[in-house]
């Protein structure tokens, strides 16, 4: 496929009035900025299997200087460097042998083995990549890490011997399965966070967002959860070609079954003559296959095909077509300043293996107040013991 080059990023418009939610807010001197000696103090991050960046970003959102990243795809190390400059080794993490010093070490193993869209592979070597990260927390010894991946791998054998075998480096470890949608993230994707700490106890985010179907008196302070609309509403509907707001060329057949789904809607809303035969033969499960986004209420997980209706509910709530690759990215909170390489297959998975950068940055914020303690607000304790 033709690389594709983004064009620059036109000026972001506001939304029903107010501030759209993903533009990235002022820079200010960091909190976190502390002198030590009369010198500045500035925390530095490490990424690994840091893909496009998007965990990267919601840390240099909180004032945090990324130092080094690993990312053995081309197209995702590209991207991460466009953004946050010329430290992403592409070298595969079996054959980097010395990790350079930093406070804080993120990242996100290769999490297909634990998937939920497949069987659950206990072998998958892919499963194995987790022990070059506690080989980095060995050697670096941050003050703070970070893992970040699918549900599955909280409870799984994998994902306790990583709490048992950092426990044993001397870190505070404690694990939680946190949703995006609860800290303003307009989409709903729960992962499984993984938080170990040399200097204290380790703290989580406190929800900022709520579903209000669900709020109760204990969430009356709690936001909205942000929806589709506050994220791509001022969007063109119909797409640009400009800055990843890339259309398809669906066939006709295609466009008519798109013109039967309504907001909500699914590939069961498909008269049959318009049904494939694999669909009539399946008539259980994949409730979200062929369907419609709804305004009002945050997207499903965004994941790398998003591109393809037929993959889950990715057709525009309103328009006859699957989402755009700069939807998807608003989705995800990446800003449209944001730089994306690679082809259009490559970005799509740059964005939907993505960390949601609101979540990245609620997780950046817990981490600088553990370090520093006294600025307590915004966070939770994990009331659990080591």
């Amino acid at each position: 496929m033709k690389a594709t080059t983004q064009k620059s990023a036109t000026k972001p418009h506001s939304l029903n009035g107010h501030h759209a939610f993903y533009i990235r807010e002022e820079r200010k001197l960091p909190p976190e900025r502390e002198k030590e000696n009369g010198k500045v103090r500035v925390l530095t991050v490490l990424d690994l299997f840091a893909g496009a960046g998007g965990f990267t970003l919601g840390f240099v959102q909180d004032g945090f200087v990324p130092v080094f990243a690993v990312e053995i795809d081309k197209h995702a190390a590209a991207t991460y460097e466009a953004n946050f400059g010329s430290h992403c080794s592409t070298e595969d993490i079996n054959n980097i042998k010395v990790f350079p010093p930093a406070d804080v070490i993120i990242g996100g193993p290769p999490c297909q083995g634990f998937s939920n869209l497949g069987a659950h592979l206990p072998n998958d070597p892919r499963n194995q990549l987790w022990r070059h990260y506690v080989r980095a927390v060995d050697q670096v010894r941050p003050l703070i890490f970070v893992v970040e991946n699918v549900p599955p791998l909280l409870n799984s054998e994998e994902g306790q011997e990583l709490i048992r075998e950092t426990r044993a480096l001397g870190y505070q470890v404690q694990g939680r399965i946190l949703n995006s949608a609860d800290y303003g993230a307009p989409q709903v994707r729960k992962r499984t966070i993984i938080i170990g700490s040399r200097v204290g106890p380790v703290i989580f985010p406190e929800q900022t967002h709520v579903d209000p179907k669900k709020r109760d008196l204990h969430t009356l302070h709690l936001y909205n959860w942000t929806t589709v609309r506050q994220a791509i509403s001022d969007l063109p509907s119909t797409p640009t070609e400009y800055s990843l707001h890339f259309g398809r060329n669906p066939t006709p057949k295609s466009v008519e079954r798109y013109r039967h789904i309504p907001p909500g809607g699914n590939r069961w809303n498909l008269p049959l003559d318009l049904m494939p035969d694999c669909w009539k033969r399946k008539t259980k499960g994949g409730t979200d296959l062929f369907g419609r986004l709804r305004w009002d209420e945050p997207s499903v997980t965004i994941r790398t095909e998003f591109f393809k209706p037929e993959k889950g509910r990715y057709l525009h709530p309103e328009a006859d077509r699957p989402i755009t690759h700069r939807e998807a990215a608003r989705l995800q909170c990446f800003p449209d300043e944001f730089v994306f390489k690679g082809a259009k297959i490559a970005i799509a998975k740059q964005i939907g293996n993505a960390v949601p950068v609101k979540l990245a940055h609620a997780i950046a914020n817990a981490v600088r107040q553990m370090i520093y303690p006294e600025q307590s607000e915004g966070v939770a304790a994990s009331g659990l013991k080591g």
